[in-house]
C-alpha cells in the first residue's frame, strides 16, 4: 500500500491509498483544499471542523447536481437509441418493401420479354 502527504488548509495528512493511485489522490486533496480555501476567504476563520464540514457538503452538492445531469443524459441516450432502432426498423421494412417491389417489376419485365420473344 502507498502513502501519499496531502495538505488541506495548510496542514499536512499522511494518507495510504493502492499502488499507482498517489496522483489521483494529490490531486483530490488538492481539489478538496480548494473548496476549504474559498470557504475560508469567504467566512474567515469559523474552525477547522465547520469548514471541512461545510467543505464537504459542497462537494455533496456538486456530486448530486452531476448525478442529477447524468440520470437526464442516461434517459437521453436511451431515447437517442430508440429512435434510433425504430428507424433501423423501419428502414429494414422499406428495404424489405422495396426489394420486393424490384423482384416483382423484374419478373414482370422478364414475363413481358418472353411473351414478346414468342410473338415475334
Amino acid at each position: 500500500m502507498a502513502q501519499v502527504t496531502v495538505s488541506i488548509d495548510g496542514k499536512q495528512y499522511r494518507m495510504a491509498c493502492d499502488e499507482g493511485q498517489e496522483e489521483h489522490l494529490i490531486d483530490l486533496a488538492e481539489r478538496f483544499d480548494r473548496y476549504v480555501s474559498h470557504l475560508k476567504d469567504s467566512f474567515g476563520e469559523i474552525g477547522d471542523q465547520r469548514l471541512t464540514v461545510m467543505a464537504g457538503i459542497m462537494v455533496m452538492d456538486e456530486l448530486s447536481e452531476l448525478q442529477k445531469r447524468v440520470k437526464g443524459m442516461e434517459s437521453e441516450v436511451l431515447t437517442l437509441r430508440k429512435t434510433r432502432d425504430d428507424a433501423l426498423t423501419k428502414a429494414d421494412k422499406n428495404d424489405s418493401v422495396l426489394t420486393n417491389a424490384l423482384g416483382a417489376l423484374a419478373q414482370r419485365m422478364e414475363d413481358l420479354t418472353s411473351t414478346l420473344a414468342v410473338k415475334s
